[in-house]
C-alpha cells in the first residue's frame, strides 16, 4: 500500500502564488490547471507562469493577471462560485474549507460575524484563483496528504484595504496559531493570509519531512527579491510503508528532560508558561525519587527541532537544573483542527480530532468555557456540556469537514 504525500518547506514563508508556482515546478501541467480553473465559470483573468532566478536558484513564478477588480465579496459569494462549478466534490470541499478559515480569522480580528466579513484582497479574483488552483494542483498530482516545515515570518508593516497594518497581518497571525513559526529578521511580508489559509487547512503536521521517497521537487517563487532566495519548496513522493500502513498522522519530535530536586515549587507555573511561549508542544511533570531518597520532579518538554535551543535556554536560565538530556521520538497521532461552535452562552473553541474521515473526539476549550461561565453566572460544566453537544452534532461522522485539519498544540 502506497500513499502520495507532499512536504512544503516554508523557509521563505508562503503565499498563494508561491504554492501554485511550486506545484507547477514539481510537474503540474499548466494547461490542466487552466482547464480545472475554467470550471469555476468566472472570467477576466489569465494565469501566467515563468521561470525566474531568486538569488541564483531557479523557480517558477505565477502571476494571475486580472482585467479589472470585481466587487468586495462575502463568504456566501465565494461559496456560490465554488459550489456552482463543475469541479470534483473533494476539490470544492477543500476550497470552501480554506475560505471558511479565512472568514473566521477575519471575523475574529475585526470583531464581526463571519457572514458580514468583507474579504477585500482575499475575496478578489486572483485570490480565488490562487486558493482553488492550489487545491486543484494537489488533486491533479494525486497528493493525499500534505505536511510542512515550521514557517518563516517577516516583520514590519504592509498596506491593505484597512490601512497600514503590522506584519504578519492580523488575519495571518490568527491563522497561524498553533503552527510553529520562526524568524522575524526580514523586513517583508513573507506569509500572506491566502498562503496561511491554504497551509493551515491542508497541512496535517509540521516539523521535519515525513518518512517518504521523494519523486518530484518544485520551487515556487515569490514576487519580491530579498536577501535570501524567496522560494517555497515542495517535495512530492511516496510515503514509507510505515506511514502508509495506518491512517494516522506521523511525525518526529524532540523530548527534552531534566530532573530537579532543589527548586521552589512556586517557580514551576512560570517555567511552564515560558516553555510554551518559546514553542513547546507539551510540558509535563512526573514525581520521582532521586539519590538519597530525595523527592524530585522530572520535567519533560515535547518540542519541534527548530525550537530546541530556545527550550534548553529556558530550562537552563529559569530552573535550577545544570543539564538536560534529549532524544528524538516518533509520534503517531490523530489529525486535529481548531473549530468554533455557538452556544447559548457565546462562541466556544473546540478541538476536533479525526482519523481519516472519522471524527473520534471533540474537546471544548476549557478557558472559553470558564470565561463564559463567569460572564453568565452558570457552572462551567454547563457551558462545557453544551459546547460538546454542539460540536458532536456539527462534526461527528462528517467526512467532508474531517478531511481538512488544522493542527493544534498538544
Amino acid at each position: 500500500m502506497t500513499m502520495s504525500v507532499a512536504y512544503l518547506d516554508c523557509f521563505s514563508g508562503i503565499s498563494g502564488n508561491m504554492v501554485l508556482g511550486a506545484l507547477l515546478d514539481a510537474g503540474l501541467d499548466l494547461g490542466h490547471l487552466r482547464e480545472g480553473l475554467a470550471q469555476l465559470n468566472v472570467s477576466g483573468y489569465e494565469v501566467r507562469a515563468e521561470s525566474v532566478l531568486k538569488r541564483g536558484l531557479r523557480g517558477t513564478h505565477v502571476n494571475v493577471e486580472v482585467e479589472h477588480h470585481g466587487p468586495e465579496r462575502h463568504l456566501h459569494h465565494i461559496e456560490e462560485i465554488i459550489t456552482g462549478s463543475s469541479l470534483p466534490r473533494r476539490v470544492q470541499q477543500r476550497s470552501l474549507a480554506i475560505f471558511q478559515r479565512l472568514a473566521e480569522a477575519e471575523a475574529k480580528v475585526h470583531d464581526a460575524p463571519v457572514d458580514h466579513v468583507h474579504f477585500h484582497e482575499v475575496g478578489a479574483l486572483d485570490a480565488i484563483v490562487d486558493i482553488v488552483g492550489a487545491v486543484i494542483g494537489f488533486d491533479l498530482l494525486g497528493v493525499e496528504r500534505v505536511y510542512a516545515s515550521p514557517v518563516r515570518l517577516g516583520r514590519g508593516t504592509v498596506r491593505c484595504a484597512h490601512g497600514v497594518i503590522p506584519v504578519p497581518a492580523p488575519a495571518t497571525a490568527e491563522l497561524l496559531k498553533g503552527v510553529p513559526t520562526y524568524g522575524r529578521d526580514v523586513d517583508a511580508e513573507l506569509v500572506t493570509p491566502t498562503g496561511a489559509a491554504i497551509l493551515t487547512t491542508l497541512a496535517e503536521g509540521y516539523g521535519s519531512a515525513p518518512p517518504m521517497t521523494v519523486e518530484q521537487i518544485g520551487y515556487g517563487a515569490g514576487t519580491r527579491d530579498l536577501a535570501h532566495p524567496n522560494l517555497l519548496r515542495i517535495s512530492v513522493g511516496q510515503a514509507s510503508d510505515e506511514m502508509a500502513g495506518l491512517d494516522y498522522e506521523r511525525d518526529l519530535a524532540t523530548v527534552v528532560e531534566t530532573n530537579i530536586d532543589d527548586m521552589n515549587p512556586e517557580f514551576y507555573e512560570h517555567v511552564v508558561e515560558r516553555l510554551f511561549d518559546v514553542g513547546a508542544l507539551d510540558v509535563f511533570m512526573t514525581p520521582i525519587t532521586m539519590k538519597q531518597s530525595r523527592p524530585a520532579v522530572q520535567l519533560s518538554v515535547l518540542v519541534p527541532d527548530d525550537r530546541l535551543p530556545a527550550v534548553v535556554d529556558v530550562l537552563m536560565t529559569e530552573t535550577t537544573t545544570i543539564g538536560v538530556r534529549f532524544g528524538t521520538m516518533k509520534r503517531w497521532k490523530l489529525a486535529r483542527r481548531q473549530e468554533t461552535v455557538t452556544t447559548a452562552y457565546g462562541r466556544v473553541g473546540v478541538k476536533v480530532a479525526h482519523r481519516g474521515n472519522s471524527v473520534l473526539n471533540v474537546a471544548p476549550e476549557a478557558r472559553d468555557c470558564r470565561r463564559l461561565a463567569d460572564q453568565h453566572g452558570v457552572p462551567m460544566k454547563t457551558v462545557y456540556a453544551e459546547a460538546e453537544s454542539a460540536a458532536r452534532k456539527r462534526f461527528w461522522g462528517k467526512a467532508e469537514e474531517a478531511a481538512n485539519p488544522e493542527p493544534v498544540r498538544e
